[in-house]
């Protein structure tokens, strides 16, 4: 089963309104991608006004793709320079997909013990003093003496 793309080709030149509407991005994030190099400098009428092809739209569509998969730009950059690259071998693409992996599951495991610490504080509060003084609240006390790294290192106190 296909699927639709992003963009669909206009055999033509549009300006950076049009190419924004049909790659469903904005005209600001094509103009920062021109200026960090991931677009090229794009034609322009005799007015300045930009104009693009659908080259630019694949491209672009590529682009964003990588970008909704959470790759960093640096990463986009080094996929982008693949796709135009015919003496680079694909493993590469797998490559960077497995490192933006990794990184992606240490991320998770770091969501789980915030979770966790969080349920923690929940069921302490509930437990020791909910409905009691703000300044008495176990969450407002844990919080203030846990580890610097995000509350990812559940702080344990004896209860009260």
């Amino acid at each position: 089963m296909r699927f639709k793309p992003y963009f669909q080709e206009t055999g033509g030149v549009m300006k950076i309104g049009e190419l924004a509407r049909r790659t469903r991005t904005n005209a600001p994030t094509i103009r920062y991608y021109e200026e960090i190099g991931l677009l090229p400098a794009p034609a322009r009428r005799e007015g300045g006004q930009r104009t693009y092809g659908d080259g630019d739209g694949r491209r672009l569509t590529f682009i964003r793709q990588c970008r909704e998969f959470g790759f960093p730009i640096e990463q986009v950059r080094s996929l982008v320079a693949l796709t135009e690259d015919h003496d680079r071998s694909c493993t590469e693409a797998r490559s960077i997909a497995q490192v933006h992996l990794d990184t992606v599951r240490d991320k998770l495991g770091e969501l789980k013990r915030l979770e966790r610490n969080l349920t923690d504080f929940i069921k302490r509060c509930d437990a020791v003093c909910s409905g009691g003084p703000g300044p008495d609240c176990v969450i407002l006390q844990d919080m203030a003496e846990a580890a610097p790294n995000c509350g990812c290192s559940s702080p344990r106190r004896k209860r009260r």
